[in-house]
């Protein structure tokens, strides 16, 4: 039989074998694509050039990409996006000679101050947030309130957003007077806007604000007085919104630990609110990434039973954790990993395990530098049952057991401190160790070499680690919303008692502001000029805001409790309004007490964020998305 013949595009050779009829078909082919791919690209091109922005004399919006921009990719998205869905459009607003954007973002302030203020003094109310899932919170904390709001319009948002940040910093600082510092911000606004609006110059007046609240936080320094073993309960039921339960519970836990002890928070198993004292520890040192956080709401990594790898070097292989990690995997155990550092490489590796769900797992840094962080690594193995992997004792990383591990019974750790509670079971360990660095300092003295303050400081700093203990704050609550209310109140008590401890206390109430009120007439003085002085009495008359409100929310007229105090204090410079029960008297004797360190954070935060405000002469926001008529809906068959 003949051989069949085998098709003209059939080849066993390479591609140049073609027959070239063949070849020239192709070649007309990809030319003729390449043209029609030209001929749609100039047109795109041709288009978003053309695209246009449309200005007025109150916003420009943003339509298509700017004509110094010539990407090919750029100008064909803005082709063909339709202009009224554009995603990622953007609006300028400009204060002109009304301060139009200044106002509508005034307007976002208002809104937020006036659902935060409600709860301010002893006789606030609460507030209910909605949420996604659950129950809804019935809270009184200023911050909490306010990360809940989020307003329509964007610049009202904006507004809201900036008086946010006040709040958020003063509660990174001092851990309450977050209510506080949103008031004295929103007053400070409020009242330099007055100012500005009249085509005052911005600009000399918040440095006439800075200036005087620089001065007056220097004066506050000098009212501060120390806190007494009495006054933190007070300190303590104030802060918790005139609660004396949590009052007293807060000052029987520094009762117990000492001013250098832990105290901590869980939620309790019962109805009741509890104390316990446990063996633990604390120290500054934080999360190396926020990946490790188990609680969003706190920023912290929260972990029961966990184990404790502890690393006197910097962990540079991931393969020489493998046998630990796989170990803690296997019990079932969290692990918190302490070492000198961690590369990148093996930190990814944790992230990953751990975002993945099959490790629970942190790590971070070791406090201290040099010998004095390999003892306070000792310190933590002593009070753990646990031992430090180093080299110079032949403890390799890939020969870790579980063993090695240190045990807890519970691990907090936020951004910038880790608490580690011991399970009790190295009394005996920890009671030596203690001698032993006893000996050390005695060692040290009787040396005559004149031992460094410091070095000694250090020393009773790590005394005070291992015997001060950690005392633990149960909650209980009947519900679940009043277990979260609750919660938010102990923790704005502990901070608060925290920063009285740390700064000193002063007259509460609205007191001391007013106080630092009254000084501001005897600053004015050391300004440079006219437009400065303005600016000291903006701080002047937004410190009386806050006692104004307390009354307000007492069911009192504020403007007459505000004279009724300064007539007071020209002979009581404690002179103050208690709303708790309306009466006038010296408000340290009374147990009215804030903590100093409040007071400056909102003092200087309230001055930072109307600094920003007032000297804003334009606004850039999200043009809010516009809705399509959806029509008559699709008919199915």
């Amino acid at each position: 039989d003949p051989e069949p013949r085998k098709p003209m595009y059939y080849t066993e050779g390479p591609i140049n074998a073609l027959p070239a009829r063949r070849r020239s078909i192709r070649s007309w082919r990809v030319l003729a694509a390449a043209l029609a791919i030209a001929g749609v690209g100039a047109a795109l091109f041709h288009f978003g050039f053309a695209t246009r922005t449309e200005l007025s004399s109150a916003s420009l919006a943003v339509r298509g990409p700017t004509r110094t921009s010539f990407a090919p990719v750029n100008w064909a998205r803005s082709a063909i996006t339709p202009r009224n869905t554009r995603v990622g459009a953007k609006t300028l607003h400009f204060n002109n000679n009304d301060y139009q954007a200044l106002r509508q973002m005034l307007a976002g302030v208002e809104k937020l101050a006036a659902v935060v203020g409600v709860t301010l003094g002893p006789k606030g109310r609460n507030v209910v947030l909605e949420s996604g899932y659950g129950t809804p919170s019935i809270v009184n904390d200023g911050v909490t309130i306010a990360k809940q709001v989020d307003l329509e319009d964007p610049l009202e948002n904006m507004g809201c957003k900036l008086v946010r940040e006040a709040s958020t910093r003063t509660n990174d600082i001092a851990g309450d007077g977050t209510t506080t510092a949103i008031i004295l911000s929103h007053a400070m606004i409020s009242e330099g806007m007055k100012v500005v609006s009249s085509g005052v110059n911005p600009v000399q007046i918040v440095r006439g604000m800075e200036k005087t609240g620089r001065l007056l936080v220097e004066y506050l320094k000098e009212l501060s007085n120390d806190v007494s073993d009495d006054q933190i309960g007070e300190v303590a039921t104030i802060s918790a919104g005139g609660n004396r339960e949590i009052g007293d519970m807060i000052f029987g836990a520094y009762k117990e630990v000492g001013r250098q002890g832990v105290i901590t928070l869980e939620e309790g198993k019962s109805t009741e609110n509890s104390l316990r004292v446990i063996e633990g520890m604390q120290f500054d040192r934080g999360y190396i990434s926020p990946y490790f956080v188990t609680d969003t709401e706190r920023m912290s990594c929260v972990y029961q039973g966990a184990r404790l790898l502890l690393v006197d070097k910097r962990i540079t292989n991931a393969r020489e954790m493998i046998g630990i990690l796989e170990e803690t995997v296997k019990g079932g155990w969290p692990l918190l990993i302490i070492a000198e550092d961690i590369d990148q490489e093996v930190l990814s590796t944790l992230v990953l395990n751990k975002l993945r769900g099959g490790l629970k797992v942190c790590a971070i840094k070791a406090p201290g530098f040099g010998e004095r962080k390999s003892s306070y690594l000792e310190d933590i193995a002593i009070l753990t049952g646990g031992q430090v992997i180093k080299d110079e004792v032949g403890l390799t990383l890939d020969k870790a057991t579980v063993d090695t591990l240190g045990k807890t019974e519970s691990i907090m750790v936020a951004k910038e401190v880790t608490t580690i509670v011991g399970d009790g079971s190295t009394t005996e360990e920890v009671n030596a160790r203690i001698k032993q660095i006893e000996k050390l300092m005695s060692d040290e003295k009787a040396k005559g070499t004149g031992a460094s303050s410091y070095e000694l400081d250090k020393l009773n700093e790590r005394i005070a680690r291992l015997a001060g203990g950690v005392a633990v704050v149960e909650v209980g609550a009947t519900t679940e919303s009043e277990l979260k209310e609750k919660k938010l109140r102990v923790e704005d008590a502990l901070c608060a008692t925290k920063s009285a401890v740390e700064e000193g206390i002063v007259a509460g109430g609205g007191t001391t502001l007013l106080k630092l009120a009254a000084k501001v007439a005897s600053i004015k003085g050391e300004l440079d000029n006219e437009e400065q002085r303005m600016g000291a009495d903006i701080i002047e008359r937004a410190l009386k805001w806050p006692l104004r409100l307390i009354a307000s929310n007492a069911g009192e007229t504020g403007d007459v409790v505000i004279n009724n105090v300064l007539v007071g204090q020209k002979e009581d410079s404690d002179y103050g309004w208690n709303a708790a029960n309306g009466e006038y008297g010296n408000m340290l004797e009374m147990g009215v007490i804030d903590p100093t360190k409040v007071i400056r954070s909102c003092i200087e935060n309230g001055v930072s964020v109307a600094k920003t405000f007032l000297t804003s002469d334009a606004v850039v926001a999200e043009k809010p998305e516009e809705k399509e008529d959806e029509g008559m809906p699709a008919m199915g068959y």
